[in-house]
């Protein structure tokens, strides 16, 4: 009976925390894993991606306590502090745990400040974890910064302590994980990940956090703005336009073979040395531009200017540069002579909604069938469409929640 209830307390609570809106921004997080109980692991853990929980903790918990540690091992994930922060741990283990936690603990407090929902475990009358008001605002490698100081300013010998609350210093009780809190940060298995499923795993966690910006916008209340350092790590890491060539130059230029007997131009100035591509011609790129009227002027200009860099880049033999909203409104064609002219030329057409399924019926009608398909769109769309017959590339504009189910999606200011 005993074993069934840890477990059946940690479905319960996951399934209250998914339901409230102080916690909706990480309610995706909370499926992003495993997590499971453990007759041995002293407190609750995470690699990054899965979480532990031992039995006797979780026992121990009263139910809000036991809230208060599961959303804290989803920010972790959220936030990909094993990842994200592993240089600084690399520097000094100790206080790069600490300052995780100092974070992650004041947005908890303050998403649900009169413990409604969630309570900060508590052991003996004090918190039985790390609590700081002086971090309020900072992201990890703030406070980390900060505690290092303080580190180097103590005594030969003596560690960061932190103080009593309502002193602007918190408190930590020692027991359950690293520096006194509840929980431990599994850094070893974070680092375990290959390749692929560290790319897996960013990629479900920021879908996870994309829906869950969705879910908080829809509940109207709750935890107020998201955190700047999520922020960060829901923005593009790299600049637009970099990710647009190299989706199309990856592409477009499958079926080249690439030679050393020329030198390719464009990276010399760099003093980088790289082979061109040489081989098969390039046959065509479509351009499929959402023109339901949320795309102004500026915007579309900039982008035509560099999808017309991106096709002198893989030298297609044309660009089938298509506008719509729900239907295709306008189809035009340059040939790889005619790009230099694209953005004076062209002349879009549209204004109606936004349904890019018309696109796709539309080059099943026309049978087109390009080397790859890049759609602007401010991803307000009923669906995604399922049967693209080519590479797609979604450039999203102005909507960082949107995210498309099939193909790559890119967001831009």
């Amino acid at each position: 009976m005993a074993q069934a209830t840890a477990e059946r307390r940690l479905q319960k609570t996951h399934i209250q925390l998914m339901r409230t809106p102080e916690f909706a921004l990480y309610s995706g997080l909370l499926m992003v894993g495993t997590s499971t109980v453990s007759e041995t692991f002293p407190s609750a853990a995470t690699d990054g991606r899965n979480k532990i929980y031992g039995r006797k903790f979780v026992n121990e918990c009263s139910d809000k306590e036991l809230a208060f540690v599961v959303i804290h091992e989803a920010m972790h994930v959220a936030f990909r502090h094993l990842t994200v922060w592993r240089a600084l741990w690399k520097i000094n283990p100790q206080l790069t745990n600490m300052a995780c936690d100092y974070v992650i603990n004041l947005l908890i407090v303050d998403a649900d400040p009169s413990a409604k929902i969630v309570a900060f475990p508590m052991r003996d009358g004090k918190h039985y974890g790390l609590y700081d008001v002086r971090f309020r605002g900072m992201n990890t490698k703030q406070v980390f910064d900060i505690l290092m100081k303080e580190q180097k300013d103590k005594p030969k010998g003596g560690n960061v302590q932190p103080g009593e609350p309502g002193d602007g210093q918190g408190e930590s009780q020692p027991g359950g994980g690293e520096s006194g809190n509840f929980d431990s940060h599994d850094w070893d298995g974070a680092s375990n990940l290959s390749e692929e499923e560290a790319k897996e795993l960013e990629r479900e966690v920021d879908q996870a956090l994309r829906q869950g910006v969705i879910n908080q916008q829809k509940a109207g209340k709750g935890g107020g703005k998201m955190p700047r350092e999520l922020g960060d790590l829901l923005a593009p890491q790299l600049d637009w336009r970099d990710l647009l060539r190299e989706f199309a130059v990856s592409a477009c230029a499958a079926k080249d073979t690439s030679s050393w007997r020329r030198v390719n131009r464009r990276f010399i100035g760099s003093d980088i040395y790289m082979p061109s591509l040489i081989g098969e011609k390039v046959r065509n790129v479509v351009v499929a531009v959402d023109t339901s009227g949320s795309i102004n002027a500026g915007a579309l200009n900039n982008f035509l200017s560099e999808v017309k860099s991106v096709a002198e880049t893989v030298r297609p033999d044309a660009v089938d540069l298509i506008y719509w909203d729900t239907r295709v409104a306008s189809h035009e064609v340059y040939t790889n002579s005619d790009l230099d002219n694209l953005v004076k030329s062209t002349k879009p057409k549209g204004g109606g909604g936004t349904d890019p399924s018309c696109v796709e019926a539309y080059m099943k009608k026309e049978s087109l069938v390009p080397d790859c398909i890049i759609v602007l769109t401010d991803g307000y769309v009923p669906n995604w469409g399922k049967d693209w017959n080519a590479p797609i590339l979604w450039v999203i504009a102005g909507n960082s929640n949107a995210q498309a189910t099939t193909g790559k999606t890119i967001h831009i200011n």
